[in-house]
């Protein structure tokens, strides 16, 4: 169906029974976000929002990194538990997200992520003085409420800066902060066990948040597309509308294989390295975390550059560009689980983590051009609940249920099988966009 939209007459073609967010592609919003952009410099807020969002994922890795040094100390988890210590978070986080998809779009927002910046950073240090392992899982499980604030509303308020034609770069950097972030908590963490113990990483990982959440309460956010109601029954309707958007549920989906594989592998691969080639703590933090950090700079801004062009051709560019890296990344994962060569395993895992990491940018940015704006942030809590549920929440767990009965290195391998689902999924959804972009056109 073609409608006249606006006061300004433009033409906006609607596709039936999806909730794309027209409005994000005329003219006139792409103007708006420009002017927004360079009024309210939203590069300061993208450094602001990236430095926020480094910490995250350090004080979300720092306890993978001490993993090895918590199971030979006093409180001697076995692999399941510590594989349940991330579960517990993760859990905590995907249930929490909800809740602040339907507080996220009142002009409070800011307070919001504020109050669950200090929230998490003080649930990281509650890790350092635990005494026993339920209070280590429990102060685990409630990092997850401090993240699940930040990590559904920063990105939808992102988008409100940045107009779509720029936002892959955009979304790139922002996003390159969290595998960055993984391998500064792998490295600071490693560090930190090596010379006083892993209590005191925990220390050093949280403190810095307390002084992050100042910058946010005194940031100024957009409030266009916001709404001024938190009722629950909104915040319904909007999870409704967006389970009934099949390119969402597909592009979701396949999210959730690839959380699922990202999930094992920030949980074990430091105890992988150490048991399967006998690293010690620090050298194998160390090589993942340098690892980590060059593959996932160059992979997040390499994928947003490479998709933002490649979206001036293809609509479907960000689904394709994924489907694609993930499809090549899996093959060369398994050579790195199942090999005993040392250098082959460097190699193959660099590629690998490469090509993962490249659709980062790519397919957040395609969540978010899929609803209007004021669905952003219902879009980005109902994605979270989703890929966490049924991705990162089990793969730990059962990895380390794996390794309990085989080995760490038979455990692993369900991570390259996933990483081929999420490919699959994402190259159907590319598919079926198509067919919808050409059916829309053809109806115009």
């Amino acid at each position: 169906m073609v409608s006249l939209g606006g006061a300004t007459g433009q033409i906006v073609v609607r596709i039936p029974g999806t909730v794309m967010a027209q409005a994000n592609d005329t003219y006139d919003g792409e103007q708006r976000g420009e002017q927004r952009g360079e009024q309210r410099g939203a590069w300061g807020v993208l450094a602001i929002l990236t430095s926020i969002n480094l910490l995250n994922y350090i004080d979300r890795f720092v306890f993978p990194a001490v993993s090895e040094s918590i199971k030979h100390s006093p409180l001697a988890p076995t692999d399941t538990a510590i594989g349940f210590a991330s579960t517990a978070f993760l859990l905590v986080y995907l249930f929490a997200a909800p809740f602040f998809g339907a507080v996220g779009v009142s002009p409070r927002r800011t307070r919001w992520m504020a109050a669950g910046i200090v929230f998490w950073s003080l649930a990281t240090v509650l890790g350092g003085v635990a005494r026993t392992v339920p209070e280590l899982i429990g102060a685990r499980a409630l990092v997850g409420i401090g993240e699940a604030a930040y990590s559904a509303i920063a990105p939808a308020m992102l988008a409100d800066f940045f107009p779509e034609k720029v936002r892959g770069r955009a979304f790139a950097i922002f996003f390159a902060a969290a595998p960055v972030g993984a391998a500064l908590g792998y490295a600071i963490g490693g560090f930190v066990d090596a010379r006083w113990g892993w209590r005191e990483a925990f220390f050093v990982a949280g403190a810095p948040g307390l002084v992050l959440a100042w910058f946010v309460l005194h940031m100024r956010a957009p409030t266009d597309g916001l709404v001024q109601t938190e009722k629950p029954t909104g915040a319904l309707g909007m999870y409704r509308r967006l389970i009934r958007e099949p390119q969402y549920r597909l592009t979701v989906l396949g999210y959730t294989a690839y959380t699922f594989a990202v999930g094992g592998i920030g949980a074990w691969m430091p105890v992988f390295v150490q048991r399967t080639h006998g690293l010690s703590s620090k050298v194998a933090n160390t090589q993942i975390g340098v690892m980590l950090a060059v593959t996932g700079l160059l992979g997040a801004i390499g994928g947003g550059w490479i998709a933002d062009r490649l979206r001036r051709k293809y609509d479907e560019a960000y689904l394709w560009l994924s489907g694609v890296t993930t499809l090549l990344a899996a093959p060369l994962a398994w050579i790195s689980f199942t090999t005993a060569d040392t250098n082959v395993y460097l190699v193959t895992l660099f590629a690998a983590e490469l090509l993962i990491f490249t659709c980062t940018a790519p397919i957040n940015s395609k969540l978010i051009s899929l609803v209007p704006t004021e669905m952003r942030v219902a879009a980005m809590a109902l994605c979270i609940f989703t890929i966490h549920l049924l991705g990162d929440v089990p793969s730990p767990t059962l990895i380390g249920w794996i390794s309990d009965r085989s080995s760490i290195q038979d455990g692993v391998l369900v991570i390259p099988v996933a990483v081929v689902v999420s490919g699959v999924i994402w190259m159907l959804a590319a598919w079926r966009g198509g067919r919808l972009s050409t059916a829309a056109v053809v109806e115009a």
